[in-house]
């Protein structure tokens, strides 16, 4: 069975830099694997998030993986399976605080769906804190946990929008997504790291619809890649042409004047 040291290798055999490093960070939330500069470029447009392990990659599993079990297997089998899935995806990259309150969640949601009852989502929420900080009180000095848990609330509370597939309304939905997930955490932002983005908006707005789809090739990509190399070599090149515009999208806008204020 392939291990996620496997996985990076494959990844820094089949991309260049910055583009390994990035796949590598949206993909396992391996950070030191990013570029100084493209880090900083992160930071600066408020985006160093999509190289965290978080709650958009066991949502972006969750959606991949049940669509294609629930295409062949019935409802029930394909909702074990799922959770089955983010909780080996737990345990392949590492069970921290941020990723594990992400899949909590994610169960609770699909258990939900399961039994015909509606998701109640600040009610998940609350039970999924809670829980974890009477498991390990500890979490709540862990920044990562602190930011995972208010982007998470702020996204519960005004993340909501209409079902539109309108270009104008996809705008809307990810400028909603983006402030939401900021509305609580900017204050913990500015108090840790002295730092505020005033470009996040229109930098997450560039780049927010990328993320799905970099996540699903670039997980092809290894799994194709640790079965035969050259297959994962063609999806990269396709890979590679969204990481790009990620990158550049992130780069030019960090050079903005008054991108971020602070220290």
């Amino acid at each position: 069975m392939p291990t996620l040291a496997t996985f990076v290798e494959i990844i820094n055999r089949v991309l260049p830099e910055p583009h390994a490093g990035l796949l590598a960070g949206i993909l396992f939330g391996i950070k030191a694997s990013i570029s100084t500069d493209l880090y900083n470029a992160l930071i600066v447009t408020g985006t160093i998030h999509i190289a965290a392990l978080s709650g958009m990659n066991i949502t972006i599993l969750t959606q991949l993986f049940f669509s294609a079990f629930n295409f062949l297997l019935p409802r029930r089998i394909s909702s074990i399976l799922t959770m089955g899935v983010i909780v080996g995806f737990v345990f392949f990259v590492g069970p921290s605080a941020s990723i594990i309150r992400a899949a909590i969640m994610g169960c609770i949601t699909i258990l939900a769906g399961l039994f015909g009852r509606m998701s109640l989502a600040l009610l998940t929420w609350t039970i999924t804190v809670l829980g974890m900080l009477c498991v390990h009180v500890q979490w709540i000095g862990d920044v990562s946990f602190q930011l995972s848990v208010l982007a998470s609330l702020g996204m519960i509370l005004f993340g909501r929008s209409k079902q539109d597939k309108s270009f104008v309304s996809l705008i809307k939905k990810e400028l909603t997504t983006t402030l939401s997930a900021q509305v609580f955490t900017i204050p913990l932002i500015l108090f840790t790291f002295g730092r505020i983005s005033l470009i996040s908006p229109v930098t997450n707005i560039l780049i927010g619809w990328t993320i799905q789809i970099i996540t699903v090739l670039g997980l092809l990509l290894c799994v194709a890649g640790w079965i035969w190399l050259p297959i994962g070599q063609l999806l990269a090149w396709v890979t590679w042409v969204f990481l790009e515009w990620l990158i550049q999208a992130v780069i030019l806008t960090s050079k903005i004047p008054l991108a971020s204020i602070g220290k």
